[in-house]
């Protein structure tokens, strides 16, 4: 069920699933990303009552008036907050979503229960597997915030361009799931607000990583890893596993940095079993 609140004048839209359940579990999705994302976990979770907002600035919520991550963690405590829940959350983060939520977690550790991080950004993106990538995306962006802003709407929204990004990711060799994964970013990932939105949100998401605050998240946390993530290499999940004081790390095989498209069952076992410890 879709619902919308005003949060700092800004309107945030969140749909909310099994509400009848308990307990509550809040899931952030990742970068260029909408609650649509995460559908496919959300419904191998039916047990739980799931509140699963658009970030600002993506899908339906409306922009802040900046989009570095103090805005993004301030916006998330306010959202929380507006909630009114009779108990703490457990707070979900998927890739960039595991940024903001690993910072959230150090400044608000006493409004959610656990932490739950999927395909986690454990390391600087310009140092990961993909650094060259990384690089090249920055010039991208660089150059969809420089053009007007109808020709630079049309940049980001380059169809060929997200099919790239759509085939770099995905590692499964199922057609099926192959079509429905380039069909979902082909939907989703072009309902940004406008070119500024897109632009400050990757800088956000290239400048920090969970490992910033690991040391300092005291909940139980658990990370879901991919075994081919060509974002954050599984040696350093593991060396963020070691870093984290309270953490348990399950590693997904055969899949990349789409767990909640590929491995959504799996992800979603390994959430069941962490939530019922």
């Amino acid at each position: 069920m879709k619902h919308t609140i005003t949060l700092a004048k800004k309107s945030t839209a969140y749909w909310t699933y099994h509400e009848s359940t308990k307990p509550v579990i809040i899931m952030i999705h990742g970068f260029r990303g909408t609650h649509h994302g995460l559908q496919r976990i959300v419904d191998e979770l039916s047990q739980f009552h799931i509140i699963v907002p658009d970030l600002p600035g993506f899908g339906e919520s409306e922009p802040l008036t900046s989009h570095d991550l103090e805005s993004y963690v301030s916006w998330l405590h306010e959202f929380i907050k507006s909630l009114n829940l009779s108990e703490p959350p457990v707070l979900l983060g998927h890739s960039f979503g595991s940024i903001i939520t690993s910072h959230y977690a150090t400044e608000y550790p006493d409004t959610i229960t656990r932490l739950i991080l999927v395909n986690p950004i454990g390391a600087p993106a310009l140092k990961g597997p993909r650094g060259v990538m990384t690089r090249l995306a920055i010039l991208y962006y660089w150059l969809g915030r420089a053009l007007p802003e109808k020709a630079s709407h049309a940049w980001l929204s380059t169809p060929l361009i997200v099919k790239i990004m759509s085939v770099t990711m995905a590692k499964s060799r199922d057609k099926t799931m192959l079509r429905y994964i380039h069909d979902q970013h082909l939907q989703h990932f072009s309902t940004f607000a406008n070119p500024t939105v897109v632009a400050e949100a990757f800088t956000t998401s290239v400048s920090h990583d969970v490992r910033e605050v690991a040391s300092h998240i005291k909940i139980p946390t658990l990370l879901i890893a991919g075994e081919k993530d060509d974002i954050t290499a599984l040696p350093k999940q593991h060396e963020l596993h070691d870093a984290l004081p309270s953490s348990e790390l399950v590693v997904i095989p055969g899949v990349g940095h789409l767990i909640h498209y590929e491995t959504a069952r799996e992800a979603a076992q390994a959430i069941e079993t962490f939530i019922a410890r």
